[in-house]
């Protein structure tokens, strides 16, 4: 069943993770191959399946990444049928990304990430926004090379992002 990976899931996938997925760039590879891992479990996290839709709108709307093109990968992870799926969006997970968000002055996403972290058990938010940490109440923790990452931020910045 999605969203059941397990009762104690190791951390939350952000967005920032799955974007770099859907288009050629340094991340690709490394952001294809952490997603794949937790897909498959073999990295236990759970993936909000907002994130899907949150990459697709950053993908498209920001990056300029094609549509069809972007709608092709995303819709591949959402039909995957993971455990890792986290289709939960209830009216308390929302509230509580609101409390989040205004108490440490963060993006509602942002919030809402926290809250399902700590209602799941964990503290870890596996995610490119580093500045999350902020937050003090998780840790963000970035699943790629450093020298990936740098030549990432270098390729959007090149591209005018």
């Amino acid at each position: 069943m999605p969203g059941k990976s397990s009762a104690f899931p190791e951390g939350v996938v952000d967005v920032s993770i799955i974007v770099p997925t859907c288009f050629e760039n340094p991340l690709k590879e490394e952001s294809i191959k952490f997603t794949e891992d937790v897909l498959a479990q073999k990295k236990r996290a759970v993936l909000p399946v907002t994130a899907l839709m949150g990459a697709y709108h950053i993908a498209t709307r920001y990056l300029k990444i094609p549509r069809v093109a972007v709608k092709k990968v995303l819709e591949g992870i959402a039909e995957s049928g993971s455990a890792a799926l986290y289709p939960q969006v209830t009216p308390e997970n929302a509230a509580d990304g609101l409390d989040y968000a205004c108490a440490y002055g963060i993006e509602s996403w942002d919030g809402y990430l926290i809250a399902i972290a700590k209602g799941s058990g964990t503290s870890i938010i596996y995610s490119l926004d580093v500045e999350l940490a902020k937050a003090g109440e998780v840790t963000v923790v970035v699943p790629f090379s450093p020298e990936a990452v740098s030549k990432y931020h270098d390729f959007l910045r090149a591209k005018g992002f």
